[in-house]
């Protein structure tokens, strides 16, 4: 319908003259059903990225964005922890976000993954007493006495007073990250690509599906890659230490 203002999930004016129709079809729908594809495909897609893929201007795609497809960017402080994953296109009538979750990983694959629920954020108490007992208490199932050595990126609820005095009460020894640097988080170089790229294209009836589908994805990798990404993370740390931190392309 044009008058009704709805074509498909599509905002319009109240009236298009002639002309004025012609251009909508000719010049707007295809930017229009291209940029709604591309948020459909991957809800943290970049404007910058839209913008190299359909080659239209910043200002246009934030118009068809906003005014005709009435999406919103939502952003959280989530596992992964950088702004860049955390932030989701949400349509109109969404009645709430993505599922979140917090993900634990080893040398042997997958250990824990902890849905965040109803929380937007994971807060130190969330972090403290629910996602991190868990992780360490699979992880000591078999062995009490089992040594651990976490790395987490700098995310506030990771590096607060009241998550360094957990981890020293548990006998956690916690490896430090460097600021800004994604190439040495294992899941940025290597869980989360290999997973998005096994989930792409399906649709979830339910948050808790989609929770579902991740956890297996991660279960589904084979041990040997699990090794190979250790192997990769502990390079890439050898390359920084050899630049001495200095930043570089990669080759």
């Amino acid at each position: 319908m044009v008058n009704g203002m709805l074509i498909g999930p599509f905002i319009l004016p109240n009236r298009l003259d002639g002309m004025q129709y012609l251009d909508f079809l000719r010049n707007i729908l295809p930017s229009l059903f291209a940029c709604y594809h591309q948020v459909i495909e991957d809800r943290h897609v970049t404007y910058c990225e839209i913008e190299v893929s359909l080659k239209i201007s910043k200002t246009s795609i934030q118009k068809i964005l906003h005014e005709k497809l009435g999406v919103r960017k939502l952003v959280s402080r989530w596992i992964p922890e950088n702004k860049r994953q955390s932030a989701v296109w949400v349509f109109q009538g969404e009645e709430k976000p993505p599922k979140m979750v917090a993900t634990f990983l080893s040398k042997a694959g997958h250990i824990a993954t902890i849905p965040l629920n109803e929380q937007r954020s994971v807060a130190a108490n969330w972090y403290t007493t629910i996602s991190l007992p868990k992780a360490i208490t699979e992880l000591r199932k078999i062995n009490p006495e089992r040594s651990i050595i976490l790395h987490q990126d700098n995310a506030s609820s990771h590096t607060g007073q009241k998550t360094r005095q957990y981890l020293t009460e548990e006998n956690v020894e916690l490896l430090d990250h460097l600021p800004y640097s994604p190439d040495l988080s294992r899941n940025d170089f290597f869980t989360f690509p290999k997973i998005k790229n096994r989930l792409r294209g399906q649709r979830f009836q339910s948050p808790e599906e989609a929770v579902d589908a991740f956890k297996n994805a991660v279960l589904d990798l084979p041990a040997n890659k699990w090794n190979k990404c250790f192997e990769n993370w502990f390079e890439r740390m050898q390359m920084c230490i050899n630049l001495r931190g200095e930043y570089f392309e990669k080759q």
